[in-house]
Parts: C-alpha cells; sequence; structure tokens
C-alpha cells in the first residue's frame, strides 16, 4: 500500500483535473453534457485511478490501475485535439492541457516500469 498523497503523479494528476475544469469552463453550453462532460470524467479519473490503486494490496493491482490512468490519459489527448479542432479550445490552450497530460502520462508509464521491476 502506498501514501497516493506523497506521489508527485498523483498531485500533478490533481493539478490537471482543474487545468482541464478551467478550460472546459470556456465551451459553449450546449457542451456541458458532452464534450465537457467526458473531459472533465477523463480528467478526474487520472488521479482517481492512481489513489484507487496505490491502495490495492499489491504492486501489480496498483499497476493496473495505473494502466486506466493511462488510458484516461490518452482519452483526454483525443478530446483536447477535438475540442481544439472545433473552435472550443484555443491553440494555446490546448497545448497547455495536453503538456501537462503528457508529463502525467511520462510519470504514470514511469512508475508502472519501475513496480514491475520492484
Amino acid at each position: 500500500m502506498h501514501d497516493y498523497r506523497e506521489l508527485r503523479v498523483w498531485q500533478d494528476a490533481i493539478n490537471l483535473a482543474v487545468e482541464v475544469y478551467q478550460l472546459t469552463s470556456l465551451f459553449p453550453s450546449s457542451e456541458k453534457f458532452n464534450l465537457v462532460s467526458q473531459m472533465n470524467r477523463a480528467a478526474v479519473l487520472v488521479g482517481s485511478n492512481i489513489g484507487e490503486g496505490a491502495g490495492r494490496a499489491s504492486n501489480a493491482e496498483f499497476t493496473q490501475f495505473l494502466h486506466y490512468a493511462s488510458g484516461s490519459c490518452t482519452e483526454l489527448i483525443t478530446q483536447i485535439v477535438i475540442a481544439e479542432r472545433l473552435g472550443f479550445a484555443s491553440k494555446e490552450g490546448a497545448e497547455t492541457v495536453s503538456a501537462r497530460v503528457q508529463s502525467v502520462h511520462r510519470q504514470i508509464i514511469s512508475l508502472i516500469q519501475t513496480l514491475r521491476k520492484g
């Protein structure tokens, strides 16, 4: 069992979720139950899965939840691209949030590799 609150990747995932919520708050209200909902959900799931996995009894279980978090990152990148192409997010806003997602994703992959070695 790991203390997820001390993990840098979890802390960065929380910051990512906040940034995504800020970005999606600028989207048209017609997207509230569409892209906004999906993006916010994916962003929250990154940190949630890291936290849930850290609370599991084994590194193998933790790794499985990190894979879920990784999947949420790639889902979120896809949604950011769509939002930018539809004109809901500025190029700058999309690039900023995408960079944060990619950073968190790299940390998740690194942690998976570390847990597999241990």
